[in-house]
């Protein structure tokens, strides 16, 4: 269920609002954001004070790392 939020102070961006709720996984969001949210792109870069915003779900926490091969290219 999408989260509303309503901004409250100056120099808000999205990738900031979601990156303080999600931290670094919140980037993968700003596409969903931005479709939940029609016209809060033509606000500008920098969101009002007062602009309501409806936050996507948060994206699923990852099980476990992927293992991943190491090259060596020296040795």
């Amino acid at each position: 269920m999408p989260e509303e939020r309503t901004v409250r102070g100056e120099g808000i961006t999205l990738d900031l609002l979601l990156w303080r709720r999600d931290g670094v996984r919140g980037r993968e969001l700003v596409e969903a954001a931005l479709d939940l949210n029609p016209g809060l792109a033509d606000l500008g870069a920098v969101l009002p004070l007062g602009t309501v915003v409806f936050l996507p779900d948060p994206p699923a926490a990852r099980s476990a790392p992927v293992p991943r091969k190491v090259v060596d290219l020296f040795g």
